[in-house]
């Protein structure tokens, strides 16, 4: 239990009239309960109790009594009665039942919507108790959560499997938990979505943000303008049939999908297709490279660019039932607007001043199109303007601020600033994001209801679909506690410890975050010892934010094959290595140390002659080097601490000059166990 958690509970029992020092035991012993048995649910749920005994599942094979609800609950129940028996092993789970095998009692008491809608109730209470499971809810999607969460609670024990005698009552903070996938840098294929849709049910995600358009390709058959395919996809786009069966499939998981067709800018895919609706020349093909390209934007002073987006906005709308329907309108680059003559003496002729009011025009003129087709409009946040009707949703990506003014404002908003996942950072900082604080800390209640949640955001200028589970995974989970769990649950380190396991269990639902990069390594190492390789990758993390398109140039045709595309964004050991070097005065901890320092220091020697036959490792020397020499310099420093003898002032200066040296950024990465050895070295015996 978090410090966070003990507090709120002392101070309920305080409420409901214990005194002082029966609330004391009653936490301390709650505390053993919750964190002493080590749960581990991720999100963790809004309340749980937990009681003394297991419902053991090693006897007989369990029975299940489903009632209510509708199809999504028998699926869901079909499908927990197959992950079950991949993670124990038992089989008989998906068979019929018979005899005296612990119940499983699942009912629902209604049917919910037939088109899934934001606000639906997500609740459910979960008791598990001698010989007996019960979960309820008021609708199938409080089931899904809930049978997520007793999948989670089974784990083995002296006897068996067993699921430890408990009682959840659970809601979520926010009834909006997305994710946003781009798949127009690269074509991420349907098989890959859905494998990535079971790891976002897992954790209680409930909404798919697709982007399905973007200067590098129209990703979305259109039967009324196929221009938009033919000419704007390079034939890596989905069929309106596809796009139905992951929509289906994405409900029967509880999760809604809400696409993205992004205008003025980020158009070239359109303007492909359709030049004569540009603000400026059309490149002779779509964008290839990551940053020199020209990249034109819509003319939103033609009817005709408005035709169009009724068009094929309209027959998107049909096709994606969701309610809400986003626009993009981000980074729109004016220039192409104030060096066109015919747009300015337009403007001119309209008394809109500058460019500015110009994308509020048009965002007006395309929210008109969305609300006749029957959508909400939503945008990222460049769209904010109080012109626009208080029915449209903001997405704020560039900071809290413009969350914070969003709703007071009075229209609704999502957060993703601080969740780009591409951004590489690690799970903690995602985890620290909260929606309420910053600017958003002195929002009213009113004005609080309006910021209905947030997604993560995962864009694919590095992605391939090799890659892209390896970029969300684990560190999603974090995001999803986020936004499902109580503000009060804030416990780092227990965060840490539940996403390790959560990052073991996704691979049951054969998400491919750590095979992935494990073939990726092999693939790399070539006639290198692949352990050499590993080695050194566990030290490494790719460079953060914008840092890797600064490094060299990046194209849409560049295969993403190297050891900075298979390491994770952040390294499990080295986070590790960072934990025991805070416990460096204890002679146990830096036992470990010194074994993990010597692995890394010689690891140098064995790899360096292999790194110049192959181009796959030759840019990886300096890193080698680089980290050896840290090591070096980390043994220096325990043995100092071993000694009981701080090193002289001089050697220290030396010693972290050292450092410095040698945590430069080589290959798109960073050492990311530099900072870890400063501290070892700054440390006192």
């Amino acid at each position: 239990m978090s410090a966070d958690r003990v507090h709120e509970v002392k101070a309920g029992m305080i409420r409901t009239g214990m005194t002082a020092i029966q609330a004391i035991v009653f936490v301390f012993a709650a505390a053993l309960s919750c964190h002493g048995a080590d749960l581990d649910l991720m999100p963790w749920p809004a309340q749980v109790e937990q009681r003394a005994g297991v419902l053991n599942l090693s006897v007989q094979a369990p029975r299940f009594e489903v009632t209510g609800g509708d199809e999504r609950v028998n699926s869901a129940v079909a499908r927990f009665k197959q992950q079950l028996a991949a993670r124990t092993g038992v089989a008989s789970v998906i068979g019929r039942a018979a005899g005296e095998g612990p119940l499983f009692v699942i009912h629902c008491n209604g049917k919910g919507a037939k088109v899934q809608t934001l606000g639906e109730d997500e609740s459910y209470r979960l008791t598990v108790g001698e010989n007996k499971a019960e979960l309820t809810a008021a609708n199938p999607l409080g089931i899904l959560r809930g049978v997520q969460t007793l999948l989670q609670l089974v784990q083995p024990g002296q006897q068996g499997w067993m699921i430890p005698y408990l009682q959840v009552d659970d809601r979520p903070r926010f009834p909006w938990r997305g994710l946003m996938i781009d798949t127009s840098r690269h074509f991420i294929p349907l098989d890959v979505i859905e494998r990535n849709l079971d790891g976002m049910a897992a954790v209680k995600l409930n909404t798919l943000h697709l982007h399905l358009s973007d200067d590098e390709g129209f990703r979305v058959e259109s039967r009324r303008c196929p221009r938009l395919q033919e000419r704007g996809s390079d034939g890596l786009f989905y069929t309106q049939a596809q796009i139905k069966d992951l929509i289906a499939y994405a409900r029967q998981r509880g999760i809604r999908v809400v696409p993205e067709f992004d205008v003025p800018a980020h158009a070239l895919s359109w303007i492909i297709a359709y030049p004569e609706l540009s603000s400026s020349p059309v490149p002779s093909r779509m964008a290839r490279d990551m940053t020199d390209h020209e990249r034109p934007v819509l003319d939103p002073t033609l009817e005709s660019t408005y035709k169009l987006l009724d068009r094929v906005l309209g027959e998107m709308a049909a096709l994606f039932p969701d309610k809400y329907f986003h626009i993009g309108g981000d980074e729109v680059d004016s220039r192409y607007w104030d060096k066109n003559e015919r747009i300015q003496a337009w403007m001119r002729a309209h008394n809109i001043k500058d460019s500015e009011a110009l994308q509020a025009y048009f965002n007006q003129r395309v929210q008109k199109i969305i609300s006749k087709h029957g959508k909400r409009m939503e945008g990222w946040d460049e769209i904010l303007s109080p012109e626009l009707p208080k029915d449209t949703l903001v997405q704020s990506w560039r900071g809290p601020e413009t969350l914070a003014k969003a709703a007071h404002m009075g229209f609704q908003t999502l957060l993703s600033a601080g969740w780009y996942l591409d951004l590489m950072y690690p799970a903690s900082q995602h985890y620290a994001v909260e929606p309420f604080s910053g600017d958003s800390a002195s929002l009213t209640p009113a004005e609080q209801s309006l910021v209905i949640g947030g997604e993560a955001a995962q864009w694919t200028e590095y992605v391939t679909p090799e890659i892209l589970d390896n970029r969300l995974w684990p560190r999603l989970g974090a995001i999803a506690e986020r936004l499902w769990s109580p503000a009060s649950v804030t416990d780092q380190a227990s965060m840490y410890r539940r996403l390790a396991i959560l990052s073991r269990n996704l691979e049951w639902l054969e998400l491919t975050h750590r095979t992935s990069s494990r073939r990726m390594i092999e693939r790399i190492a070539g006639d290198a010892p692949v352990e050499l390789l590993e080695t050194l990758a566990s030290a490494l993390e790719p460079v953060k934010e914008y840092t890797r398109g600064r490094t060299q140039s990046y194209s849409t045709e560049l295969p993403l094959n190297r050891l900075v595309d298979a390491v994770p964004p952040e390294s499990e050991p080295a986070r590790e290595f960072g934990e025991l070097v805070k416990n460096a005065q204890q002679p146990s901890a830096r036992a470990e140390l010194r074994l993990q320092l010597v692995r890394w220091r010689d690891n140098d020697r064995k790899l360096q002659p292999f790194l110049p036959a192959s181009v796959f490792l030759a840019d990886l020397a300096a890193l080698s080097h680089d980290v050896s020499t840290l090591a070096t310099v980390g043994l220096q420093a325990l043995d100092a601490i071993d000694r009981g003898q701080a090193p002289a002032p001089e050697q220290r200066t030396r010693q972290l000059a050292t450092v410095d040296e040698s945590s430069g950024e080589h290959a798109q990465m960073q050492i990311a166990i530099a900072p870890a050895i400063r501290q070892l070295v700054e440390s006192r015996p």
